[in-house]
């Protein structure tokens, strides 16, 4: 199974021409492309599916598609390699 999986644009750069991002997905970051979202800025929330980010989401869904997928702890750790940490407090 393959999750898009909602996170927040924390740092944009340029890698050889491409615009890559550091993205949080509630504690878990990992890089991402964002070819497929030339709008996203820092702070932006986006839908990252292997590693590209192919669309943005507003903050509220967001949390909620992360607390749906906090439930779905198996698929989210096969995705990401780790599991979510629970919500911030």
């Amino acid at each position: 199974m393959c999750l898009g999986i909602p996170g927040r644009v924390l740092e944009i750069r340029d890698d050889a021409g491409l615009r890559m991002a550091t993205v949080d997905f509630g504690g878990v970051r990992r890089e991402a492309c964002l070819a497929y979202t030339p709008e996203a800025t820092v702070g932006t929330y986006v839908i990252v599916h292997v590693g590209f980010a192919i669309t943005e989401v507003d903050e509220a869904e967001a949390e909620r598609t992360l607390a749906i997928l906090r439930a779905m702890a198996g698929a989210v750790e096969a995705e990401l390699g780790e599991p979510l940490p629970g919500p911030a407090t």
